[in-house]
This record gives structure tokens, C-alpha cells and sequence, in this order.
């Protein structure tokens, strides 16, 4: 395992080595030490490399990830795993606001709270959370899966499409055209195999979980809708 301490090395130029490594089978190990709230740390990597960054990190770390494991052992500033295709992206401590936004694949796990505007835009990447969810969280959300162990804020799912929403605790409000749905054994077998990858389906009930999703109503325009538009 190779260590990079950021504040002897600069960012740009480790962010450099990781980009170096694409289209590499090379499954490289880093280390990173005194991130300190760096933004874009392990940002746009597209290697099976692994990365763990001990502390909190700023603005958009490892947006863009493909094929690449990045552990943050500390917090996440706005944009954590935006535009994730592949890998995984773990977060020890809480997120900040609009956590993998428009991801298409992979998985990202917080370990503590989430934001507002977690999973926005989701095009296919599944999300835990174990602790909250804020605001406007799974808004647009066209696939994928977000499982929130605690609780969500207002407007949940807001203008959802086909993505899967599964909460163990309450939700404070449903966003526009958002429902609470069935719980078939098909989604019960989602879940758990979500929560197996992100290592928790053993401590975790699936059957403690709401499932959420999109009524439809909101796919074309009706005059008798306006103001949900």
C-alpha cells in the first residue's frame, strides 16, 4: 500500500496518478493521510484501485468513480460519489448535501447522516444510508435504489420515475407524485441483497422497511395536475 500524505504531496498531482492508472488492471492500494477537507480527493479515477482516506474530505470525493473502492474514515462535503458509474464509495461519517446525485451504478454507503438531496438524479447506483436523510432526497430518481435506515425529510422522492425507495424509519413528507407502495417478496429480495454487498444484512430486518415509489401520475402533462408539476 502506497501512503500519500496531501499535505507534502499536492492534490492535483496524486489525483494525476490515479488517472494515470486507467485502463490498468493494476489493483493498486492507496493510503491517504491529511485530506483535511480537500475537495475533489480521488476524484474521476477509472481502475480496480482501492483508496482509503483517513479524515473529512470537501467538495465532490471520488465523483465520478468507476471500478475503484474509496473509504473515507471521517465525513463529506456536497457532492460525495456525484456521477458514480462503478465501484464503491463508503463514508464513515455523515454526508453533506446532494450525495451521489445522478450516480448510474456502484454503491455508495454512509454511515452516518445524509443531507438534502441525497440520491438525486439516481440513474442506477444503490445508496445506504444508515442514519437520516434530508430534504428533497431520491428527487428525480430514475433507477437505482436508496435504503434509508433511519428517517427522511421533506419531499421525499419529489418527482420520482422508477427508482426504489425503501426507508426503515418515518418520512416526514412525500415529495410530488411519491407514494408509499407494497412490499412484495421481490423487493424484500432487493433489499437484502443490497444490504448484504454493503455488510449489514445480517444486523437489519428487511421487513422493518416502507417500500416508495412513483404513482405515475406526473410521466405526461394533464391540466389537472399543474400544480404538482
Amino acid at each position: 500500500m502506497e501512503t500519500v500524505d496531501l499535505q507534502k504531496t499536492p492534490l492535483r498531482e496524486f489525483n494525476q496518478k490515479l488517472h494515470d492508472l486507467q485502463g490498468s488492471s493494476d489493483k493498486a492500494e492507496f493510503k491517504v493521510l491529511n485530506p483535511r477537507g480537500k475537495h475533489a480527493v480521488a476524484s474521476g479515477i477509472d481502475a480496480p484501485v482501492s483508496v482509503e482516506i483517513d479524515g473529512s474530505v470537501g467538495y465532490y470525493c471520488a465523483s465520478m468513480n468507476k471500478q475503484a473502492d474509496v473509504v473515507v474514515n471521517g465525513s463529506a462535503g456536497v457532492g460525495l460519489a456525484e456521477n458514480i458509474m462503478s465501484g464503491k464509495v463508503h463514508v464513515k461519517g455523515d454526508a453533506s448535501s446532494s450525495a451521489a446525485a445522478t450516480g448510474i451504478g456502484g454503491m455508495v454507503i454512509i454511515d452516518g447522516n445524509a443531507s438534502s438531496r441525497c440520491g438525486i438524479s439516481n440513474r442506477g447506483v444503490d445508496i445506504v444510508v444508515k442514519g437520516n436523510v434530508g430534504h428533497m432526497s431520491g428527487f428525480m430518481a430514475q433507477a437505482g435504489n436508496l435504503v434509508v435506515l433511519g428517517d427522511a425529510g421533506d419531499a421525499f422522492g419529489d418527482s420520482i420515475y422508477e427508482a426504489k425507495l425503501f426507508v426503515r424509519g418515518s418520512v416526514k413528507s412525500l415529495g410530488a407524485d411519491c407514494i408509499e407502495k407494497e412490499m412484495r417478496d421481490e423487493h424484500k429480495e432487493t433489499l437484502r441483497k443490497i444490504l448484504d454487498e454493503a455488510g449489514i444484512g445480517e444486523e437489519v430486518d428487511v421487513n422493518e422497511f416502507k417500500r416508495y415509489g412513483s404513482a405515475r401520475q406526473l410521466y405526461n402533462f394533464k391540466i389537472d395536475n399543474l400544480e404538482a408539476y
